[in-house]
């Protein structure tokens, strides 16, 4: 499965029944309870990391790639303009993007 597909999942449930789908209900919530999601989760993969359990990590990424999603989706940012921002920093070192960004 590719992100783009995942998005497209996304935006599929975001038009199902809060009572029936996950994704509508958190959209149902609001951006800001989206977020919070996208955050609890973000946490939960960082102890999997730093408690250095590969399948948990995974499972907890999976989790935040898809709220990541949710998220976006709730203010209407599409992942292809994430796409784009990431395809115009390839061109430059890391370090020099981060240090043009102050």
């Amino acid at each position: 499965m590719t992100l783009e597909e995942l998005e497209q999942i996304v935006s599929a449930r975001a038009d199902a029944s809060p009572d029936e789908s996950w994704t509508a209900k958190l959209l149902a919530k609001g951006p800001e309870k989206c977020a919070e999601k996208f955050g609890e989760e973000a946490v939960e993969a960082i102890i999997e990391a730093i408690k250095n359990d590969p399948g948990k990590l995974t499972s907890e990424a999976a989790d935040v790639l898809f709220h990541l999603l949710v998220m976006l989706k709730s203010r209407n940012v599409p992942l292809s303009a994430v796409m784009d921002v990431l395809a115009a920093r390839q061109g430059q070192s890391g370090l020099a993007e981060k240090a043009a960004r102050k």
